[in-house]
């Protein structure tokens, strides 16, 4: 037989089955801008990675209708310059469809208007400030803010350690630290929590034993503590030191494993909240914690929980939204469709609610999720009603 007049044939349909193939199969860039290095890299190493965990696991299962999300990962080192420059090139040259980020609010709230004056989602997943999403309509967090997760812990921490009066110590150099100590306060005067003093410190403090000192002088039942954990695990750990082994109500930068490994024998009697917990035993954050676990040798935190449903709260709006290719039409779609989504992952259960800018209009949007309470003991964060 001969083959050769059939060969145009066999050469044009394999030519159209290469071409379907590729039109199934194109890459959807999603940028993650994160503190790999510095201060915050312990929030933003623990983020990166469960993105990609979660991004693994969604492409093994077909990715998005077929295509396979790619990550752009940049390190903004938990910097508000680092962070704008970082945005800047994901949106403009990489070309992302959206972007994941940035680890701090105080970068956030310098970062987040390039995305929105370029009209491509920023969403946060560990930033808690207030304001955050007041920066416009494409700017979505699923991480609880501390003005609903602050007044639980109170609450929880007054009833199982039988406060009667606290101090406070806050970083007032820090949006987040910052509006963590005013989320506090109101939640101290709801509750007509006395409080014996008030210190403050600055980010890159190594010494606190002035304020601990003050503190003491003071004989409160607990101490209220707005912090990201690199000055608060020193701050617990000095305590001790003085002889102050009263608990410590700390907010979300308090709530980190690393606790454990930075404040080794003074981590005790720490009570954190967040929609998170390692002892929550649902079967969608123990298929969590175990594919964590088995991929990066270690445990994971609020962080990577949080990032890891973020991926998967992003997904599910790719998969109800139909890519053009064109990418200002596509950054719309994608906007239009996430705050529709409804998602049960290692965080529980799942919803956005509309948040408003200073004007009162309605503008980005944030979680709507319930705050579990943990202490610390020994090693683990332990669940607390």
């Amino acid at each position: 037989m001969n083959s050769t007049r059939f060969r145009p044939a066999l050469l044009a349909a394999f030519a159209a089955t290469a071409f379907v193939g590729a039109a199934q199969a194109a890459d959807i860039k999603i940028g993650v801008a994160e503190a790999l290095s510095g201060g915050a890299a312990q929030y933003g190493t623990a983020i990166r990675n469960g993105f990609q965990l979660a991004t693994d696991e969604i492409n093994a299962a077909g990715g998005i209708n077929g295509n396979k999300i790619v990550l752009v990962v940049e390190d903004e080192q938990g910097k508000k310059e680092d962070a704008i420059n970082v945005f800047k090139k994901l949106i403009f040259q990489d070309n992302v469809l959206m972007v994941f980020g940035p680890t701090l609010s105080n970068s956030a709230q310098a970062a987040d208007p390039i995305a929105q004056a370029a009209k491509t989602v920023a969403f946060g997943t560990s930033n808690t400030a207030d304001g955050i999403t007041s920066i416009g309509d494409y700017v979505f967090r699923n991480s609880v803010t501390e003005a609903d997760v602050l007044p639980e812990t109170l609450r929880v921490a007054t009833k199982h350690a039988n406060l009667k009066k606290v101090a406070v110590l806050y970083g007032n150099d820090d949006v987040f630290t910052k509006s963590g100590y005013d989320n506090f306060k109101k939640a101290l005067e709801d509750a007509k929590m006395p409080v014996t003093t008030t210190e403050t410190f600055a980010k890159g403090d190594v010494d606190f034993k002035a304020q601990l000192t003050k503190i003491k002088a003071t004989n409160p039942d607990a101490i209220v503590l707005s912090a990201l954990i690199a000055e608060g695990a020193p701050i617990m750990v000095q305590a001790r030191q003085l002889g102050i082994n009263v608990p410590f109500i700390g907010g979300n930068g308090m709530n980190s494993v690393k606790i454990f490994d930075l404040a080794k024998g003074a981590s005790d009697k720490l009570y954190v909240g967040s929609p998170w917990s390692a002892s929550n035993a649902t079967p969608e954050n123990t298929k969590f914690i175990k594919a964590y676990t088995a991929k990066y040798n270690g445990a994971p935190d609020q962080f990577a929980a949080q990032a890891y449903d973020g991926m998967y709260i992003a997904a599910q709006a790719l998969k109800a939204t139909k890519l053009t290719g064109a990418l200002p039409a596509d950054r719309a779609a994608l906007r239009d469709a996430l705050p529709n989504v409804k998602w049960t992952g290692a965080t529980g259960a799942f919803t956005f609610t509309r948040a408003n800018d200073k004007a009162g209009k309605p503008a980005g949007y944030d979680a709507k999720q319930q705050a579990i309470v943990s202490v610390t003991k020994g090693t683990q964060f332990e669940i607390e009603k």
